[in-house]
């Protein structure tokens, strides 16, 4: 299939701001990594109109998919971790182009994984987490169990992305057979959920217990970038906080990840006075 695309991305390769071009292979014979096209061609630019352009292509039997996108859409899904295919591409895909060593550069800042990057991508896993499990617990409660099953195989998902950055590498597609290795306990709870003969209630009602302690090991780590955020003035409101650069990245999960860590002491509220008598305004803070 290269023989065939080769023209496609010489093309491309002779433009300037082109930095890289990648190759990904179909490994299986439905493959999710390249979302069941037979090749990928990923090519990396310094700027483009669009952050991301995607083109099809069709030879014979076989079918490929183009996407081109900017090193500042790059450099953002990396940090959010918002797209999981792309870290396989960037590891498995074979570079078939190379301005000034930009592949080889990226691939090393990859590997070593600056440490920045992975706080604020735990942050962003533990909020979801936090959101999944606390709903969940609310359904289980109700004896909603199949919802509550629902929420719960979700949080397993976030508290294994969480593991796997944890051990200083990048989730990728395939993140339960990372954990398998790294975290076996993580694993076994997602095994005795979706396989156990137990009742479902009975199911859910352990998982909640192991749950607990897993959220609680981690809520110092996992809270670490919204408090270095919140320690750059002495106090916020919530508007503030929702308009903070790094902060939007939560998204809808920042209330309810705010009141979490409200509960556990590491957010503190401040009680302004308004206009109105007995009614305060809720200013948030963290203690150095």
């Amino acid at each position: 299939m290269e023989q065939i695309l080769r023209p496609i991305y010489q093309e491309r390769a002779s433009q300037e701001s082109t930095l890289g071009v990648i190759l990904v292979e179909k490994r299986e014979k439905v493959s999710q990594i390249t979302d069941t096209f037979d090749s990928v061609l990923l090519i990396i630019t310094k700027e483009n109109e669009t952050p991301v352009f995607t083109k099809h292509y069709t030879y014979l039997d076989k079918k490929a998919a183009m996407h081109i996108v900017t090193e500042k859409q790059l450099h953002k899904w990396l940090l959010l971790g918002t797209n999981r295919k792309i870290v396989d591409w960037l590891f498995y895909g074979r570079v078939i182009y190379d301005r000034n060593e930009f592949m080889e550069k990226l691939k090393t800042e990859l590997k070593d994984y600056p440490f920045y990057g992975r706080k604020i991508k735990m942050g962003m896993e533990f909020a979801k987490l936090i959101r999944r499990y606390m709903e969940g617990k609310v359904f289980f409660e109700e004896k909603n169990y199949m919802d509550a099953y629902h929420h719960m195989v979700e949080s397993l998902h976030h508290l294994a992305r969480l593991a796997v950055l944890e051990n200083g590498l990048p989730p990728e597609v395939t993140v339960w057979s990372q954990v398998k290795q790294m975290e076996p306990a993580i694993y076994k709870l997602y095994e005795e959920l979706i396989s156990s003969d137990e009742p479902i209630d009975k199911r859910l009602e352990l998982l909640f217990l192991a749950s607990e302690f897993y959220i609680h090991s981690r809520t110092q780590d996992g809270a670490l970038h919204i408090r270095e955020v919140m320690e750059k003035q002495s106090s916020w409101t919530i508007q503030e906080l929702h308009e903070q650069e790094e902060l939007k990245n939560y998204s809808s999960n920042l209330e309810v990840f705010i009141e979490y860590l409200i509960e556990k002491d590491l957010i503190f509220i401040n009680g302004v006075t308004t206009k109105s008598e007995g009614i305060f305004h809720r200013y948030y803070y963290v203690k150095n």
